[in-house]
């Protein structure tokens, strides 16, 4: 039987890398988007700080790759980093002629310049932004040109089940040539083909109980990849951002960390500050150190939340530069500008992810990995704030030259088969995927988050394996649905996030175990590498 639909490349996933990846493509071939919700709907979208570039004449390249290996703590690819960095002017460049409104202001000559803001581990101000919602300015933006671009092809409310590669078609050698994605509206699972698969699709914050992630970052990508045959690495390296608001009508809400860029303090209820006791740089350390500091003060103390104060900040000032936080924080009745914000640290970014060079080439030929689903080097143990949409920019304007070579360069397909769906049943109780699922985000909360130990992972371990076991038997028996396709993949990467802090047998960046507390630079090993073979 013949695919339903066949594309010179298939994009699965709608955020910066996807879209930007999609618009470099469509003047020259055909493509199309998977998104399983609406495109809108991405951690591109929600990011509240900006793109980290050299825009500043005071700053330069060699002070943005030095404070991206210090936050690194000792693990980013310096080639990587350069390679990225030497391009961020031009990609924000590529972005205002799309039509981004980043922030402007008036300098001191009188010509209008970008406000640029300072984040956590960057040492200049080189942070573009448009206001406190640069995420939902480029992501719009975009959505607008490839929504107006008649080579590109949306699948919207589309839900990628799994790749489909010669290998699991009994042919050799292997490559990806497709996926079977599931039509949430219809469904129904359908085929679609394409000479090149890239999985855009973000990170897998909703394996934890608190995440500042939209819904939709459930780590299919780094799933699919995986059970294709795909090495990942460093999933050890789970960010947690330390400024997430705290409030039970709050859902996954960020604190820019902007804020504290602009001079916020980080309180303790009693109104005493205390990142000082744990860094020189105070709140500007990197975000791994904030996170801990946070943590360790709320144990300490009982407390479930710290507060962030910027009162003393001028009001037009917040109101200028922070517009989106004042109206979320007042919905909430919190008035920023004259009470503290709760806030408590959350499951935010990861730094692992299936192993790519800078390209996004993956070890499986004709797959990509671009955005938070890729592990290029950039950020090693710890990325630095902003510096996730530069790679996504960077890393889909590169991957886009080598995809149409290859496009040029891939045969013929063979006829993929259709879902077969003759051996299964209706499921009987839904209810198990729902227990299942807050089971597995809690015990990673708890076992597998900020601070760690030996004792608490291996608990971990024994939990998802168990998790993996019913699963599995689960999804081989019946139907698919959304729900069931997202829990699968999460127990999945928590199995791979597991396994790979077991493997680190040291305190590294966001990486940090009671057992080992102190960084080897002696015996470590640079990327923590998990292939398939090592564990069933």
């Amino acid at each position: 039987m013949r695919e339903a639909s066949a594309f010179d490349v298939l994009i699965i996933g709608s955020g910066a890398s996807g879209l930007s990846l999609a618009l470099a493509l469509a003047d020259e071939v055909n493509v199309a988007i998977v998104s399983k919700s609406s495109l809108e709907e991405s951690a591109t979208f929600y990011a509240q700080g900006g793109v980290s570039a050299v825009i500043d004449q005071a700053d330069s390249i060699e002070s943005h790759v030095a404070d991206t290996l210090a936050a690194g703590a000792g693990l980013c690819r310096a080639d990587v980093v350069n390679f990225i960095v030497k391009r961020g002017r031009e990609r924000v460049e590529w972005l205002i002629e799309q039509g981004v409104p980043f922030t402007t202001h008036q300098s001191a000559d009188g010509s209008m310049d970008f406000h640029l803001t300072q984040e956590g581990g960057h040492s200049r101000r080189r942070v573009v932004h448009a206001a406190d919602a640069t995420g939902r300015a480029i992501e719009t933006t975009l959505i607008d040109r490839v929504r107006a671009h008649p080579a590109i092809s949306i699948f919207e409310r589309h839900m990628a089940v799994d790749l489909v590669t010669f290998g699991k078609l009994g042919i050799t050698p292997d490559r990806c040539i497709g996926a079977y994605v599931l039509d949430l509206d219809e469904h129904i699972v359908k085929t679609l083909g394409a000479q090149c698969c890239v999985l855009a699709t973000g990170g897998a914050g909703k394996v934890y109980l608190y995440t500042s992630n939209p819904d939709v970052a459930t780590g299919d990508g780094i799933a699919m990849a995986w059970r294709a045959g795909c090495a990942v690495a460093n999933m050890e390296f789970v960010q947690f951002h330390p400024t997430c608001l705290y409030h039970p009508k709050a859902k996954s809400f960020l604190l820019t960390e902007a804020l504290r860029g602009e001079g916020g303090y980080l309180l303790l209820e009693s109104g005493e500050r205390f990142m000082h006791r744990f860094d020189k740089r105070e709140e500007l350390a990197p975000r791994d150190i904030v996170a801990r500091a946070i943590d360790h003060e709320m144990k300490r103390t009982g407390g479930d939340h710290v507060y962030l104060d910027v009162t003393h900040k001028p009001i037009g000032f917040l109101s200028e530069h922070f517009p989106t936080v004042l109206e979320k924080c007042a919905s909430f009745g919190i008035d920023i500008t004259s009470m503290p914000i709760p806030v408590v640290p959350a499951a935010h970014y990861l730094c692992g992810g299936v192993v790519t060079d800078v390209r996004g080439h993956t070890s499986l030929p004709g797959l990509y990995a671009v955005g938070e689903a890729a592990c290029t080097g950039l950020h090693g143990a710890n990325r630095m704030a902003s510096n996730s949409l530069l790679e996504c920019l960077v890393v889909a304007e590169a991957a886009a030259t080598s995809i149409l070579t290859t496009v040029a360069e891939t045969p013929t397909r063979p006829d993929i088969p259709n879902w077969d769906e003759s051996q299964v049943t209706d499921a009987d109780e839904e209810i198990v995927v729902a227990h299942n699922w807050d089971e597995l985000r809690r015990f990673m909360w708890d076992y597998v988050g900020i601070v760690r130990s030996s004792k608490r992972l291996e608990r971990a371990r024994n939990r998802v394996d168990l998790l993996h076991k019913e699963i599995s038997e689960f999804y081989g028996n019946f139907r698919i649905s959304g729900d069931l396709i997202e829990l699968r993949n999460l127990v999945q990467v928590a199995e791979l996030i597991i396994r790979s802090a077991l493997k680190r047998k040291e305190s590294r960046g966001l990486h940090y175990t009671l057992d080992y507390p102190r960084r080897d630079d002696k015996n470590h090993a640079h990327d923590t590498i998990l292939r398939a073979g090592d564990f069933s």
